[in-house]
């Protein structure tokens, strides 16, 4: 890749605004430091993860829930042979 004027358009913009002082924008300091940007970012994976083994839990207590409720009922009796 090369760096400069290629044809003669070219060299007459680089000729015209050489001179020209171009405003870069200024990066100031950013307000949130990187420590405390790394330390709100582990809060936020720990409530994460333990929102996910609280919805673990939960789950698993449905489950049993739902499990104990069932009520077996025999409708009928297939090994005697009879009808």
């Amino acid at each position: 890749m090369a760096v400069g004027a290629r044809d003669q358009l070219d060299q007459l913009l680089v000729r015209k605004y050489a001179g020209l002082k171009v405003d870069n924008p200024i990066i100031e300091a950013s307000v949130v430091t990187p420590d405390k940007m790394q330390e709100l970012m582990r809060d936020y994976a720990q409530a994460q993860f333990q929102a996910m083994k609280i919805q673990e839990k939960l789950r698993e207590t449905c489950l049993k829930t739902t499990s104990m409720a069932i009520q077996y009922r025999k409708s009928k009796n297939f090994g005697t042979g009879r009808a």
